[in-house]
């Protein structure tokens, strides 16, 4: 949000308001997850199912106390990379796997199987360096490199996974239908939230129930974790707590607190850890509300007295214990297995891609704040910086400069001749960044809200209708950018013709995509909303903002034929948003507490792909 147009706040209270956002405590899945994992409920591998094709292997899993089994499949990937993805066998319908996001198809390396005594399967990718090794019961799986164990997997038995269930309105209408073996762990009446979730006085209706799920990674040797932006935190992770966890969901949370775990405006679900000799990553693929617990054991000396007084004295390695949970979708998860820092990061930008090259303005001096008032105003700001001898490149206009806070618009009093203001910023070499957010204005007298209206390209209500919410317009709906039909609608509107009184000096900046909801729960949209495909929110929360930005990209990149360069900074983000741009650290205040706390939040952007970014 634009930090002027708030209430004035003093220093004393410049902090959030927490009480209008979620902590762990307040989140149902993660209360289910650790009620259950407290009954150390296990998982066995059924190896003797195991098929191992051209791409993959797999091979089932089944909860031991519930019976009902899951599908594990391995995957190797060129340059060291291997990908486990876990998922019904048979749903009762498909579960949501984050699309676009990887930038093509990874190149799989066939797997060689070596069955143990029945008890477990060793998958190598031939060469023999890299090692997948199986265990049965407890199920677990061991990444071995030079006969070390770099990384297990479940070796803690906290993966978790609910089951998609029967609706509880077609369970009344059939009294007589028996009861789905996938609730039997699941119907707990002391948490009921299940299938509705209350907070503040908004009430989330699960039409699926409950679905989350959940993993453990243990990291031997490893004592520094880095990673899984955006946080106002160190860089290096610090160790969580119980109810403490880092929080990935994407909020607008303006003077959001320092040295906090909770979600800000981006997430990027990718974890780095180094020690002397080796760097490894965890990519987990999912785009819902995340939640991930850090415990670092550091090393311990001891000495084995009891059978030798005269031993040596013995270190028992470091290991940091990663814990993921998500409230949907499926288990989708990249183990980047390094072993150099270098080799990591061409590894995260095999999957996700590399920083899209800025134009060169764009590594210039930005002049922007809330807000020019018209076009003599602006004028006047661009001759004080000649005046004064000082180089700029780009001047920037918030959303006051529209008709009404009407996106692709000029409010015709205050800048009645856009093209002459920016021939003048031409005639010096400068550009114009101009704002456009995702809400559209409800005005049927609006072209861009009628025409959105009449293709249904809004995202929808658990009703049907057309989802409403209050952001900067006033009423507003929010453009379903997770489909590719509305991306493409959305791109044309950067065209000259569409875009009245731009000109190929004017690009663009995306704000309050989040997406920001005045009046919503946390500030954002409910999670029951549906999306392109039948998708609800919860599915996708995380990625909407990616979506604004790559359609922003390629309509710039159509308006010149692909001859220049877009420039799209972006307020949230996901895993691939470096690919389109640019992005901000989000709305502070003017302390200097700010200005220290982004040194490592950018520094976390930077090895998490996202190279291009700045802050506020």
């Amino acid at each position: 949000m634009e930090a002027a147009e708030k209430e004035e706040i003093s220093v004393e209270d410049e902090v959030v308001d927490k009480t209008i956002f979620r902590d762990c405590s307040k989140i149902a899945f993660y209360r289910r997850q650790k009620q259950q994992l407290s009954k150390n409920t296990t998982y066995r591998a059924l190896l003797d199912s195991a098929t191992t094709g051209q791409d993959s292997t797999k091979f089932q899993i089944i909860n031991e106390t519930t019976k009902i089994p899951l599908l594990v499949e391995v995957y190797g990937i060129e340059r060291n990379i291997f990908r486990f993805k876990i998922n019904e066998e048979t749903p009762l319908k498909p579960r949501y796997e984050v699309p676009d996001v990887l930038t093509n198809k990874p190149t799989t390396v066939r797997l060689i199987s070596y069955s143990g005594d029945g008890g477990s399967l060793t998958l190598t990718d031939g060469k023999e360096d890299l090692k997948c090794y199986i265990t049965a019961n407890p199920f677990k799986i061991d990444l071995i490199s030079e006969k070390e164990v770099v990384i297990s997997i479940n070796s803690l038995g906290q993966l978790y996974f609910e089951h998609l269930q029967t609706p509880q309105t077609q369970r009344i209408t059939n009294k007589n239908e028996e009861k789905s073996s996938a609730d039997t762990s699941q119907e707990n009446p002391e948490d009921p939230g299940l299938w509705e979730e209350k907070f503040g006085n908004f009430v989330d209706v699960k039409a699926n129930g409950p679905a989350s799920i959940g993993l453990d990674f243990s990291l031997h040797g490893f004592e520094h974790v880095y990673g899984i932006p955006q946080h106002a935190e160190s860089h290096q992770l610090q160790n969580t707590r119980d109810g403490d966890a880092y929080r990935l969901y994407n909020l607008d949370i303006y003077g959001y607190q320092i040295h906090d775990k909770m979600g800000i405006y981006g997430s990027v679900p990718y974890l780095l850890a180094h020690k002397l000799g080796r760097t490894i990553g965890i990519f987990w693929l999912n785009a819902s509300e995340t939640l991930v617990e850090i415990n670092t054991e550091p090393a311990v000396e001891y000495t084995l007295t009891q059978m030798n007084p005269a031993a040596a004295k013995q270190m028992v390695r470091p290991r940091t214990n990663v814990h993921w949970m998500s409230e949907s979708g499926i288990i989708d998860v990249f183990l980047l297995t390094g072993p150099t820092p270098s080799d990591i990061f061409k590894q995260y930008s095999y999957l996700t891609g590399t920083q899209a090259m800025p134009p060169l303005f764009s590594l210039g001096y930005h002049q922007c704040r809330w807000n020019y008032e018209d076009e003599q105003d602006v004028e006047a700001v661009d001759a004080g910086f000649d005046e004064h001898d000082i180089p700029y490149d780009v001047m920037w206009l918030d959303i006051e400069h529209t008709e009404g806070k009407r996106y692709f618009t000029w409010d015709k009093k205050k800048f009645p001749n856009p093209k002459r203001m920016q021939e003048l910023l031409r005639s010096k070499k400068r550009k114009l960044v101009v704002i456009s957010d995702p809400h559209i204005k409800v005005d049927p007298d609006y072209s861009v809200y009628a025409k959105a209206k009449e293709e249904g390209f809004f995202v929808r209500n658990k009703e049907g209708g057309d989802f409403e919410g209050v952001c900067w317009p006033g009423l507003s709906s929010y453009l379903d950018l997770t489909n590719p039909k509305v991306r493409e609608w959305y791109s044309g509107l950067f065209a000259f013709p569409a875009y009245q009184g731009s000109t190929d000096i004017l690009f663009i900046w995306n704000d309050m995509n989040e997406p920001s909801v005045f009046r919503g729960p946390e500030l954002t949209m409910q999670k029951n909303a549906i999306h392109h495909g039948n998708w609800e929110h919860r599915e996708l929360h995380n990625i909407y903002g990616f979506y604004q930005q790559m359609a922003t990209a390629e309509g710039l990149i159509q308006r010149s034929k692909g001859k220049e360069r877009p420039f799209v900074l972006s307020r949230s983000f996901f895993a691939g948003s470096q690919k389109y741009g640019a992005v901000w650290t989000g709305d502070n205040t003017a302390e200097w507490s700010y200005l220290k706390i982004s040194i490592p939040m950018l520094l976390t952007l930077n090895i998490t792909g996202i190279s291009f970014c700045g802050a506020s």
